[in-house]
């Protein structure tokens, strides 16, 4: 007899779901290890980054879907609405519904008992699980998500695995665990920035051609245009932090060479992206991470890498092994040049300022449709286990 886990994924197999971003919960083990051993799942390490990937999943014309428990919307607004609702792209959540079935943990309730509002709220339709024969309502709800590029939260309820297969993984204290033992002298050479992030742009962008290039917000999206307008460019308009988790949608979704154009602010927001592109490794992903110690785009004001984050190191301490640091124009060139297999991460230290330009003159359905149009030129489908 097959269970109510089997269930949900014979849909999202129906359905057609090829790409899937996970995140923890008791509630629902057994179902995340029978999502990881029929899907190509990404684990993530914060909920937000999983809409951003889930974004880049998309463009590449895959149709994504997070699993991970439901406190976890708080993280995740901002990038639901700015990105994925602004861009119109798919995305269907399932949320491991906890503080009001049966809860035990008083710090799940605030948040579980108010979700259906705060999804409400947010314009995202929901549906709620609450037994196994509500799993047949998923599947009619899954192909008007992907068909008509909406966002869709379904809220399971942990009386629907009520009496299921135990899971697998009992994690017993007497399993060896084994963490890697690297001893790490870094030294990094002195550099000093020579560069405006306009007059990097300026040197990488031959380098750029015919490339998905991802960009960060602002500014950076505005210089890049008037340098380099290509139809492969995908400019953030919103969504500060997102930048990385796109381009590694599409670099884990798609065959072309993939450049994601961040910077200090936006990593800072969000550095354990870094830990997912390590984790995942895909070798057609370059990030350029342009340095300037300050929010451009905001008014200059100071992060933290002016005086005591190192983003090479961070980079590298999330188990990314091709970093550069760079800021000599011979130094820049020769770093976007460089023959190797990625992940790589090049970071440019760079002067503050900024290029008075006027807005990009196109729109966000303009930008998606361009880079889905270059991408479906060549996209390599998410690989099923």
């Amino acid at each position: 007899m097959r269970g109510p886990e089997d269930k949900l994924i014979s849909i999202l197999r129906e359905s057609g779901v090829n790409f899937v971003s996970t995140l923890p919960c008791e509630k629902i083990k057994l179902l995340l290890e029978k999502i990881d051993s029929s899907f190509f799942a990404v684990p993530l390490t914060r909920e937000e980054e999983g809409v951003g990937i889930s974004a880049g999943a998309a463009l590449s014309g895959m149709r994504p879907a997070m699993f991970f428990q439901n406190s976890g919307i708080g993280n995740m607004i901002n990038a639901l609405l700015s990105l994925t609702g602004f861009y119109k792209l798919p995305l269907v959540l399932f949320m491991s519904w906890r503080g009001v079935y049966k809860e035990r943990i008083e710090a799940q309730m605030p948040m579980g008992s108010r979700l259906p509002s705060i999804l409400r709220g947010a314009g995202i339709g929901h549906t709620a699980i609450n037994t196994v024969d509500d799993l047949a309502l998923i599947g009619d709800k899954l192909n008007e998500v992907y068909k008509k590029n909406r966002i869709h939260a379904f809220m399971l309820s942990p009386a629907v695995w009520e009496g299921a297969q135990k899971s697998r993984n009992n994690n017993s204290s007497s399993d060896e665990v084994c963490f890697p033992s690297v001893a790490v002298t870094y030294r990094r050479k002195k550099c000093r920035p020579e560069f405006t992030r306009y007059e990097i742009l300026d040197l990488i962008s031959p380098y750029l051609d015919s490339k998905a290039v991802v960009c960060n917000l602002g500014f950076p999206s505005k210089e890049l245009y008037h340098i380099k307008p290509q139809p492969s460019n995908f400019y953030m308009l919103g969504s500060m932090g997102m930048v990385a988790p796109i381009g590694l949608g599409i670099a884990l979704t798609s065959g072309r060479e993939v450049v994601v154009i961040d910077g200090d602010g936006s990593i800072l927001m969000n550095p354990g992206t870094l830990a997912t592109i390590a984790g995942t490794s895909p070798g057609n992903l370059t990030v350029i991470a342009i340095d300037n110690g300050s929010y451009g785009s905001t008014g200059n004001q100071v992060t933290a890498t002016r005086d005591f984050v190192d983003l090479s190191l961070v980079a590298y301490g999330f188990g990314i092994r091709e970093v550069m640091t760079v800021s000599s124009r011979r130094g820049i060139i020769e770093a976007v040049r460089k023959n190797t297999r990625g992940p790589k991460f090049i970071h440019i230290l760079a002067k503050v300022g900024n290029r008075d330009l006027p807005n990009i003159p196109i729109g966000q359905d303009e930008i998606k449709r361009q880079v889905m149009n270059f991408l479906a030129e060549d996209v390599v489908k998410a690989c099923k286990k």
